[in-house]
């Protein structure tokens, strides 16, 4: 079990919370991740990177020049890869980079990547600040109250909350996100990871019944 701080919606600091389960307490599992993270940003890659070659382009019907005569080197068609102007040889084409990852591989990937930041003391619990508009100058009095300056912050929280969504999104370094919603790659790429009560239960319950 380890043991966070917790912060109140004024961003005062409150009582420790214990972070139970296999969810916050698992061996991070350094190779799981790296696999998980290549995957990841590999099925990011649109593949549409696309060049013209011999057979899609237009033209090149009619022999340039006679064969003979003319102190030139023989060529058959103007779009040949020597030519300016011409095709391009093996040259990218579209196509799709995705590769299934298993179930199970997510899932692990998202245990260690919650017990390496919990091990380094870098998981925060918090209340959500009153948000009667949705203001940017009320989150980001929040986050100052609490601490958080230094590095990528993610608030994770349980079902939707729009006004939290447009209250964050001006906030240099700052990602709001529901708790259903979150992978290992967002974990490692946010050095401070701010969670709800609520959203802790709901990750406990979508993760505690391995």
């Amino acid at each position: 079990m380890v043991e966070v701080k917790s912060y109140k919606k004024d961003g005062s600091e409150g009582k420790k919370f214990a972070l139970d389960g296999d969810l916050f307490n698992s061996e991070p599992k350094a190779d799981i991740l790296h696999s998980y993270v290549k995957g990841f940003l590999k099925n990011q890659r649109q593949g549409n990177s696309s060049t013209l070659n011999r057979s899609r382009m237009q033209g090149g019907g009619k022999k340039p020049f006679r064969q003979k005569g003319t102190g030139r080197a023989r060529a058959g068609s103007n779009t040949s890869p020597l030519w300016k102007g011409g095709a391009i040889a093996w040259g990218p084409t579209p196509r799709d980079y995705y590769s299934r990852m298993p179930k199970s591989m997510k899932r692990a990937a998202v245990k260690s990547a919650f017990s390496s930041k919990a091990k380094d003391g870098d998981i925060r619990i918090v209340e959500l600040p009153e948000l009667p508009q949705a203001k940017t100058k009320i989150v980001a009095n929040f986050l100052k109250g609490i601490g958080i300056s230094q590095g990528k912050s993610l608030l994770l929280y349980d079902g939707k909350n729009d006004s939290l969504t447009i209250a964050s999104r001006n906030i240099k370094n700052f990602a709001v996100k529901s708790a259903q919603l979150v992978n290992a790659f967002d974990l490692l790429l946010y050095k401070n990871i701010l969670i709800t009560e609520s959203g802790v239960s709901k990750l406990k319950e979508m993760y505690g019944s391995d």
